[in-house]
């Protein structure tokens, strides 16, 4: 199959943006969605997929792509009650399958999915966007917390990897993380992995581990998939077609080191799913999300769609997250999902991509 553009939607009554509003949008094929209700553990069951993706194909979407079936706390640590969750977790891939999911996005962070300091920071065209002050990410971790959790209760509006319910553990899941190294991580990792693989071979799906965000360690927890040298390691020490990678390009272009181009280049095979935003460097180590123009960041957006293009790229991708424009502030959308900066994104990435199969001779 060609590349297909997705879209992430929370769901209705968790997202301001409709499937109405999402079909407007030239291109967009696939709805990337979740149980947001499940919590990590908890098994999907088939008539709460069912009713999800009945709504998405109304709409003439398919729902091939679920971001994200979250990883239980205990799973990464290697707690003893690890195999009872791995097979919950291997119900939900059976269930997804009868579905005609064909991807799972999933991270295996320690604490928190990802890590800002300002939700609404202003640009400095009157937009906003996602921010990271690096000075502000110190050793200790709930003010930055706090910060969130107080966003999240004012607007009523939770976040994946940000549940009231973990969040209300920190401390324990602070002391519960400490002996484990990122080399305990990594086992915790691999094993996990191995034990879904034959499940996922019987049902035609990839699980395809997101970058982690940013990529590297924060608060004394060690983080995995920070660069290319991460992904090697994952994708040869479980080496079946099944164990895959989302590459966000913003996650690990947050680092300046990272070439995500060479990246695609070198595991296009073993990418099921793109994540495509921007990121504008400051001298200082803060970065601030940006527009999905090539010369509104140095990410290298352009030089990234053209490896997935020369590589002959069969799986999905979706504009990540944008700016907040126009009305959209705290309260009226989520942050870095608005729905006209992801839109643009949308069609400047199209755009790119026509140009690419016109020279090709391809259309």
């Amino acid at each position: 199959m060609p590349m297909k553009m997705g879209w992430r939607w929370y769901g209705e009554g968790n997202d301001p943006i409709t499937l109405a509003d999402i079909k407007q949008i030239p291109g967009v094929e696939s709805i990337v969605w979740a149980l947001h209700h499940k919590l990590p553990g908890e098994i999907w069951e088939e008539s709460e997929i069912k009713e999800v993706v009945d709504q998405i194909h109304a709409y003439g979407f398919d729902a091939e792509i679920v971001e994200s079936v979250n990883v239980h706390d205990d799973i990464k640590i290697g707690l003893p009650t690890r195999d009872a969750l791995i097979e919950n977790y291997k119900q939900c891939i059976r269930n997804l399958g009868k579905f005609g999911v064909k991807v799972i996005c999933y991270n295996f962070m320690p604490v928190f999915d990802w890590t800002r300091t300002d939700l609404f920071h202003p640009v400095g065209d009157g937009s906003t966007a996602l921010f990271y002050e690096k000075d502000m990410i110190k050793d200790d971790y709930k003010a930055m917390a706090d910060y969130i959790m107080s966003f999240t209760e004012k607007y009523n509006m939770t976040f994946p990897g940000w549940e009231p319910e973990r969040m209300a553990k920190l401390d324990e899941l602070f002391k519960a993380y400490a002996p484990v190294t990122k080399d305990k991580l990594w086992e915790n990792l691999f094993y996990f992995l191995r034990a879904l693989m034959p499940v996922c071979e019987e049902n035609d799906i990839k699980m395809a581990i997101h970058m982690d965000d940013p990529p590297w360690d924060i608060f004394g927890l060690p983080r995995l998939m920070v660069d290319e040298a991460a992904c090697e390691k994952l994708l040869t020490t479980v080496d079946h077609p099944c164990n895959c990678l989302t590459l966000c390009t913003g996650s690990l272009s947050s680092n300046p080191a990272n070439n995500c181009a060479d990246i695609v280049r070198k595991h296009c095979d073993r990418i099921a799913f793109g994540h495509i935003r921007n990121i504008h460097h400051f001298p200082n180590g803060d970065f601030s999300e940006a527009a999905h123009r090539d010369c509104c960041g140095e990410t290298g957006i352009i030089e990234i769609l053209r490896a997935f293009h020369d590589c002959g790229f069969e799986g999905y991708i979706r504009p990540d997250h944008g700016r907040q424009l126009w009305e959209e502030g705290p309260g009226t959308c989520r942050p870095g999902y608005g729905k006209y900066d992801r839109a643009f994104g949308v069609q400047y990435m199209l755009g790119v991509w026509d140009l690419l199969e016109r020279l090709d001779g391809k259309s």
